[in-house]
């Protein structure tokens, strides 16, 4: 295969058009149901100056790299779809690879860094404003982005300078499992290391919050308020939950073996539960247990629902 010239085939959803629009139709669902979502959250945290403070502000960084996830991904396959076609350009499918892990790369450093916010924020109260300061906060999400950039271009580089013995990716996407799959035996170990070398890092970062709300929950459990303790807690456990979402999906989806067989439904099913139902998944947890985020998002549907009424 001449990787300079060839499109990639992807995984073709089904040969019955009806079932194409309604793959199509479901992917569409999620995908406005991600952005909007995520959309009211940056919103929430952008108007409502009550609650801007650093957590607010990883949260929004949080939403943005949910719908830039998605927004690599889904558009293409919605088209796909609608348009009866499986191809996607050499020069698109790098792209769709660098974007997709540098967004998706981001959600573990950036949750990690949210750990840490919540472990100052409940264990030293007393210095948070002069520990998590704008400057500090600034770096933190800069160093990030830089450091899931550069994540994302590593694996780009090594996976696309394997040369691929197949075109057929039996997937919805470029995803870098399948793009190994393809690749020419015994020509793709370095990425393998790549892969090996991040998954002992995300690892790290795993029992560092665990470690980290180890000691959120003991300083908790020490606040003689029983309102002090809810409240404390109601800050700790959205960000737990979903970094324990995103982690439990991710390793399942990495770890299993991937299936030879292009109709293979349950390859198609983990990677959605990866891909796209954490980011479905974010904002909905935030705004249950968040009482800030929740009242704001109130007064819009109070406010838009008056509004409707009037025309």
């Amino acid at each position: 295969m001449n990787n300079e010239t060839s499109d990639f085939l992807l995984l073709e959803f089904s040969k019955i058009w009806e079932l194409q629009i309604m793959h199509a139709a479901l992917l569409l669902i999620m995908y406005l149901m991600i952005v909007t979502g995520n959309l009211l959250i940056i919103s929430a945290i952008i108007f409502d100056h009550h609650i801007y403070i650093p957590m607010y502000f990883f949260l929004m960084n949080l939403a943005m790299q949910d719908i830039g996830s998605v927004s690599v991904i889904i558009p293409k396959a919605v088209i796909n779809s609608l348009t009866n076609i499986r191809y996607i350009s050499y020069s698109g499918c790098i792209a769709q690879v660098l974007l997709f892990v540098f967004f998706l790369g981001s959600d573990i450093p950036l949750l990690t860094v949210m750990a840490y916010d919540r472990y100052v924020a409940i264990c030293n109260p007393l210095q948070y404003e002069m520990i998590m300061n704008g400057k500090a906060c600034m770096k933190m999400m800069g160093s990030v982005w830089i450091v899931s950039l550069l994540n994302a271009s590593l694996h780009t580089i090594v996976t696309f300078h394997t040369p691929f013995c197949s075109n057929i990716i039996n997937q919805f996407f470029c995803e870098i499992q399948y793009l190994l799959k393809i690749a020419c035996s015994g020509l793709y170990i370095t990425e393998i290391g790549v892969l090996i070398f991040n998954t002992i890092l995300a690892f790290g970062c795993f029992a560092f919050v665990i470690v980290t709300y180890v000691h959120v929950f003991s300083a908790v459990l020490r606040i003689p308020s029983v309102q002090g303790r809810k409240k404390a807690f109601s800050t700790c456990l959205p960000h737990l939950i979903v970094f324990s979402l995103f982690m439990f999906t991710g390793c399942f989806a990495y770890l299993k073996p991937i299936s030879d067989s292009p109709s293979h439904n349950i390859d198609f099913i983990i990677t959605i539960l990866y891909s796209i139902l954490p980011p479905m998944l974010n904002p909905l947890i935030y705004s249950m247990r968040n009482k800030d985020i929740k009242a704001y998002l109130s007064r819009i549907f109070v406010l838009s629902s008056y509004r409707f009424k009037e025309v």
